[in-house]
């Protein structure tokens, strides 16, 4: 979908950004939010480029950098660090070979982390794009990344 016609399904106000924002971004197959594209927001508007470029590097679930096909988020609460987090963590790490915000060779994994993703009572949790994944463990891991790279849709 164009820059265009998803600006076209929102009203042209400020209080409409986020979802925008976010629009813009689940269409965009490299799931971020280009130069481009912040230009256009800012131009339908009527606000400058730099105060939507506040907004995309403030909120962590937005990029202005391209990314992998899923982005997978590791939340590093006091709470699921406590339970496991870290190592959810290492094992995403060592079994994709991508370090914390890398992408592998493939642009099919960004590996990010969250500072909460309001799961406190199943952790460690991690999301890959809108999917939730609670109570992992590492031998988890490879089971639900195979899962992913079987091209889920």
């Amino acid at each position: 979908m164009q820059i265009q016609d998803i600006l076209k399904k929102h009203e042209a106000s400020i209080d409409n950004l986020l979802m925008i924002l976010h629009d813009v971004q689940n269409h965009s197959a490299q799931s971020y939010i280009s130069e481009s594209d912040i230009a256009a927001i800012a131009k339908y508007l009527n606000t400058t480029k730099a105060a939507i470029y506040g907004v995309v590097e403030y909120y962590s679930m937005f990029s202005s950098k391209p990314r992998g096909k899923y982005v997978i988020r590791v939340c590093k609460s006091p709470v699921c660090r406590m339970l496991g987090g870290q190592d959810i963590l290492n094992s995403i790490q060592s079994t994709l070979n991508i370090p914390t915000n890398g992408t592998d060779a493939e642009k099919r994994f960004t590996l990010e982390v969250s500072e909460c993703l309001g799961h406190c009572d199943k952790p460690p949790v991690m999301m890959i794009n809108e999917d939730l994944h609670v109570n992992l463990t590492p031998e988890k891991i490879d089971s639900i990344l195979n899962h992913y790279r079987q091209n889920k849709p």
